[in-house]
């Protein structure tokens, strides 16, 4: 049975009649966190809303994140307090609305001398203030006595010193879900898998978009009074179906992230070390494993779903790791997945990708489409609220001015996630690794997605057979990828289960969507194929 917030695949044909029969106040061409949080904000403020992804939702930048929930720390250095108070802000917003999805940790950073780590404090003390940071979330400065006892892996005779700050681990891709869902409380409808190809015109204005189905082939069309583009790397190419002639806007970056098993680099806390050229890497543990990011190098070749990751890449993550721990170094057989995400940055002209600043932008192109780009995982809401009022300008309406104030879907809780895996393992009888995992994904709808069938999907797996169930009924869930990858994340955090789940998440999948057998044979042999070149790097490498 699914509920108010409910994005069923079983629903999609119902879904598409809706959309063509429907005229809206504004449709959204992207599904990305962007496009989730315009969806929702522009829901609560009474518009009529339609959303259209033309792959997954999240399947592009907004699963491709260090899955941080930050302020930014390092854009103080450039100069941008605005964009930095306003991330730090949000973060307690984020966490009030999902507290699942905003998990308190400490980001250490190791010194090498008193001197760096009071420099360090200069810079954690006033980005704190920016942020209004709670007493119980101010940073710690830990000795060498102390880092033995809380991060006994840092080598300290280079690093006898760390300053230790809050950050906020997040999912990303739960987090754009939470915000569908939410929007869809509201009364929006919204549909993956749907490629918009036309913005039809009346009167040199847009008034809506056509879509195809890439699951049926159908074909259909969504009036609306206004058109907001929020297709991020895409955004261009959307850009381009309402002007052939339109100025490119975007310098895309591309940063990689890879996932080592957490006994070969067992952290304790969310480490940041300097790479070769003093980037930040961030080491972050989460379950069994740990994962390392980003790199931010240029991307020429355009907006892909999956860009390719080169071995130059990976190593120049691991580099850091011997000098920072006693270990012996790791190789690239040892990375056990790995992903590539692209940023739509807003170009400036003779500054690297690394120097280009985070901030987003709002377009209004010459049929009135309303485009964004740019901007931080952290700020989606005030983006989200920006785009709003162009909106507003083309309907010549005033809106309200509300605030979301129930939580996102999974966020009514107190926000203790072991109390909550605690109840979970009582009630439905699971192992504690389980339980917490599903705290983490699902929040407080943990237990309804439990209730949906509480046994492994197959014999020595962590992931249930409710999750399948409730990625298909109540999360748009159309092909095994979306389950490994965005539902369950068991491509990520799971890499010695994942090629195991991929035929039983098939066969339930089946079952509950009629595929054929060559549907079903398709759909394993693609994420089988999908997995197998996750760690094949490109490129030569050391």
């Amino acid at each position: 049975m699914s509920g108010p917030t409910a994005i069923s695949s079983l629903a999609r044909d119902r879904v598409i009649d809706e959309l063509e029969r429907t005229r809206f106040d504004c449709v959204v061409i992207g599904g990305g966190i962007t496009g989730a949080g315009i969806a929702l904000e522009a829901s609560l403020r009474g518009l009529s809303v339609a959303l259209l992804e033309a792959e997954d939702f999240a399947s592009g930048t907004s699963s491709r994140s260090s899955k941080l929930i930050h302020g930014g720390l390092r854009y103080l250095a450039m100069g941008e307090v605005g964009l930095v108070r306003e991330a730090a802000l949000e973060r307690k917003q984020i966490f009030r609305l999902a507290p699942h999805l905003a998990e308190r940790r400490w980001m250490v950073i190791p010194a090498r001398s008193i001197a760096g780590m009071l420099k360090l404090r200069v810079g954690i003390a006033a980005y704190e203030r920016l942020g209004s940071v709670a007493d119980e979330d101010v940073h710690q400065n830990w000795s060498s006595a102390e880092l033995a006892e809380q991060e006994p892996l840092l080598d300290r005779t280079r690093y006898p010193h760390a300053c230790t700050y809050r950050e906020y681990l997040t999912d990303d891709a739960r987090l754009v879900l939470a915000n569908l869902r939410a929007a869809v409380r509201q009364g929006a409808l919204v549909l993956n898998r749907a490629r918009v190809d036309v913005i039809p015109r009346e009167q040199g204005r847009a008034v809506g978009v056509e879509a195809v189905c890439s699951l049926s082939k159908r074909r259909f069309r969504v009036n609306a009074a206004a058109v907001i583009n929020a297709a991020g790397p895409w955004v261009e190419a959307v850009r381009g179906l309402e002007d052939g002639d339109a100025v490119p806007l975007l310098a895309l970056s591309k940063g990689i992230h890879i996932v080592l098993p957490a006994e070969r680099v067992p952290v304790r806390n969310m480490v940041a070390l300097a790479a070769q050229d003093s980037r930040a890497v961030f080491v972050i543990p989460r379950g069994g494993v740990v994962y390392m990011g980003t790199t931010d190098t240029p991307h020429p070749d355009g907006a892909q779903v999956w860009p390719s990751i080169s071995a130059s890449d990976v190593e120049y993550l691991l580099e850091p790791l011997p000098r920072y721990f006693g270990l012996e170094p790791v190789k690239l057989e040892e990375v056990t997945a790995a992903w590539a995400g692209l940023r739509p940055l807003i170009a400036d002209p003779g500054k690297k990708t690394t120097e280009i600043s985070r901030r987003d932008e709002v377009l209004l192109g010459p049929a009135r489409v309303v485009s964004i780009a740019g901007g931080k995982l952290t700020g989606y809401r005030p983006m989200a609220r920006r785009a709003i009022q162009e909106v507003a300008k083309i309907l010549e309406r005033r809106l309200d001015d509300r605030s979301q104030e129930e939580p996102l879907p999974g966020g009514d809780f107190d926000g203790q996630l072991e109390r909550l895996a605690s109840s979970l393992t009582r009630e439905f009888v699971l192992a504690d690794g389980v339980a917490l995992r599903l705290a983490r994904l699902y929040g407080a709808e943990a237990g309804l997605v439990a209730a949906r069938g509480r046994s492994p999907l197959t014999s020595g797996t962590s992931v249930l057979v409710g999750e399948v169930d409730w990625a298909v009924q109540e999360e748009a869930a159309t092909c095994v990828e979306d389950v490994l990858y965005r539902r369950t994340r068991a491509a990520l955090y799971l890499p010695s289960e994942r090629e195991t789940l991929v035929q039983p998440i098939a066969e339930r999948m089946r079952s509950l969507l009629d595929w054929t057998q060559i549907r079903l044979e398709g759909e394993v042999e693609a994420v089988r194929a999908r997995l197998a070149s996750e760690t094949v790097f490109t490129g030569p490498g050391g």
